[in-house]
């Protein structure tokens, strides 16, 4: 084998391995964990065979046009017409029809609402992190902000809107996308089948920090989403650790509670996302930093940078040792 066949074989697998992995991960269309999104990946390849059939009926036309012009024997003018016909107009409009009629009949199952007496989460999206609330009986509902939890095996009813530009909420691995429109409720039915992390993101351009703004939806089986719950509706707890208790004073000395909720404490604020919990996220900052005490530190001092235009101002004036100790307190919220 020569060296050139070596490099083009190489260079084939590589490709072939890229095109693989791009199939898969916890944002993926193509590597689904949901019903929707299963009907989704399942439509996407019959189109493709489909269109692949059309391409390849019209440059098969194409090259035995080609061929025979140049044959000593072309042939009629009269069987040209009957395979360009046949071939070009015919055989793709068959074929075009059929996948339309097989994309509109994944339609009612898609849009279908959840059967009365699925969980319900209502989420709103803001510039630039996703407020989630759980209704919760005789109380008010849960709140915390950028991460979804949901059983495994259920089907889901989001309720979804936006407190301000049009945003646009997509999970790719679970479901399609679905805009979220300020002054207008849309719904979303997911029904997760594998457990797992997933990873969902704005789909429609909401302003400068957009790229910005995602989310992790947890699919947990169905004890451990019951018991997430219920953990999610108590109230924090005074901090035992004196860094973390010097914490909780200096956020509610500079004003923080002015904004957020912190569930137990006198931080009651509704402006900005909820921090009842915080410690236990994934990530803070709309999926943009981990939830560990450096990366509260920077978020609070450093806000403007780490998102661009985000409406929480920088706290940056503050000593390091106040910073180090409200990260502190944040990240023992779990």
């Amino acid at each position: 084998m020569s060296m050139r066949s070596r490099g083009n074989g190489s260079l084939g697998a590589a490709v072939a391995i890229a095109i693989a992995c791009g199939c898969d991960g916890p944002q993926s269309a193509l590597a689904p964990a949901g019903e929707g999104a299963s009907r989704i990946a399942d439509l996407f390849w019959v189109m493709i065979v489909g269109t692949a059939v059309i391409w390849f009926v019209v440059t098969a036309l194409a090259i035995y046009a080609v061929y025979r012009r140049e044959s000593p024997s072309p042939p009629s003018e009269k069987r040209l017409r009957y395979l360009v016909v046949g071939g070009g107009v015919i055989v793709p409009a068959l074929l075009l029809a059929v996948l339309l009629t097989h994309g509109l009949a994944t339609l009612p199952g898609y849009l279908a609402p959840a059967p009365q007496g699925s969980l319900t989460v209502h989420v709103t999206g803001h510039q630039w992190w996703w407020r989630v609330r759980y209704p919760h009986a005789g109380a008010d509902p849960i709140e915390l902000a950028n991460e979804i939890h949901v059983p495994a095996g259920a089907p889901v009813e989001l309720e979804l809107d936006s407190g301000d530009v049009i945003h646009s909420f997509w999970v790719p691995s679970l479901g399609g996308k679905v805009d979220m429109i300020p002054g207008h409720r849309t719904r979303l039915r997911l029904e997760p089948t594998k457990v797992g992390v997933y990873r969902g993101a704005c789909a429609e351009y909401c302003g400068t920090s957009h790229a910005l703004m995602a989310f992790y939806l947890v699919v947990e089986a169905k004890e451990d989403f019951e018991r997430w719950l219920a953990k999610q509706a108590e109230p924090v707890s005074t901090p035992t650790d004196g860094q973390a208790l010097r914490g909780r004073d200096r956020f509610l000395a500079n004003g923080c509670g002015g904004c957020h909720s912190i569930r137990g404490t006198e931080a009651r604020g509704v402006i900005g996302p909820d921090l009842t919990h915080v410690g236990g996220r994934i990530s803070i900052g709309a999926a943009t930093l981990g939830a560990d005490a450096a990366s509260f530190r920077r978020w609070i001092g450093r806000t403007k940078e780490v998102k661009p235009n985000v409406h929480m101002p920088s706290f940056g004036m503050l000593s390091p040792e106040d910073l180090d100790a409200i990260a502190a307190y944040l990240e023992s919220l779990k």
